[in-house]
C-alpha cells in the first residue's frame, strides 16, 4: 500500500515544529486564515503554513 501524505496543518502539529503551547498554535492558525482569506470553517494546507513562514514545504514535512 502506497503511504499518503498529508494535506492539512494542525494544532497539534504546529505545536510539534515551534516548541510552542497549544494557545499559540491556534493564534497562528487563525492569522494564517486571515492571511489567505479563509472562513473558519476551512483547514491550513501545509503549503500555505509553509508559504506564510517563508521556509519550504520539505522543511515542514519533516517534522510531520
Amino acid at each position: 500500500m502506497a503511504r499518503r501524505e498529508r494535506s492539512f496543518i494542525y494544532a497539534k502539529d504546529i505545536m510539534k515544529i515551534t516548541g510552542r503551547s497549544k494557545t499559540y498554535a491556534y493564534g497562528l492558525l487563525k492569522k494564517i486564515k486571515a492571511f489567505f482569506s479563509k472562513e473558519d470553517h476551512q483547514l491550513v494546507t501545509i503549503d500555505e503554513y509553509a508559504r506564510f513562514h517563508g521556509i519550504p514545504v520539505e522543511k515542514v514535512m519533516e517534522y510531520l
